[in-house]
């Protein structure tokens, strides 16, 4: 698995070869920059860490400082790991640009965090359809979630009870979407359909 790490930029459509106009989204991946290699021997596991989107050197902590000095990179605000880069020999400070990493046709998975709906009832949340009808005195009851357990058995209400509550802002992962185009020197990549999360959200590309 190798990937890269990008910013959700917005949704356009393209055509294809056919002439049919594609649904895409339009993600910035990349410049990224190895700022830790691990090692078996070392660590326990093969990994590279990547860093991406530069910040002003004076937003970052003493720690981080030292660690992206070691590495020869710039201050970064996304750090991630990745455990394989198919031999692909990578070392601290490397810049790893998105053509590099993924090509048209290939399949990859992406992560982001989806957009945060705050607290949610139970209509938005899980799709409930209300109460009964709105008549008959049923005024107040259209987005009421109903009974949500028993009085006497089980005197309690489950785990897991579909309630209203905070929605939305999880990690989210859209798995085998297709790359249509990479365009290296704009440092974008647009993938097939929709994915999680605003405009400007961090997001991971692997495959």
């Amino acid at each position: 698995m190798s990937g890269i790490l990008g910013k959700k930029i917005g949704m356009t459509s393209v055509y294809d070869d056919n002439g049919v106009a594609v649904p895409c989204t339009v993600i910035e991946a990349g410049p990224c920059y190895v700022t830790q290699v691990r090692t078996k021997d070392k660590d326990g596991y093969d990994a590279v860490q990547l860093g991406y989107d530069e910040k002003a050197e004076r937003l970052v902590n003493k720690p981080l400082k030292g660690h992206f000095a070691k590495a020869g990179a710039k201050a970064l605000r996304l750090l991630r790991e990745f455990r394989n880069f198919n031999g692909m020999k990578l070392e601290l400070g490397q810049e790893l640009r998105v053509d590099a990493v993924f090509t048209k046709g290939d399949t990859v998975d992406v992560t982001a965090r989806s957009k945060g709906r705050g607290f949610q009832g139970v209509v938005k949340r899980h799709h409930f359809g209300g109460v009964g009808m709105t008549t008959h005195g049923q005024s107040d009851r259209v987005r009421a979630p109903g009974s949500i357990g028993g009085s006497s058995y089980p005197s309690r209400v489950f785990k897991g009870m579909r309630m209203a509550g905070r929605m939305g802002f999880d990690n989210v992962t859209v798995k085998n979407l297709t790359v249509l185009k990479v365009i290296p020197e704009s440092n974008l990549i647009l993938v097939k359909g929709s994915i999680p999360g605003a405009k400007n959200t961090y997001v991971t590309i692997t495959k």
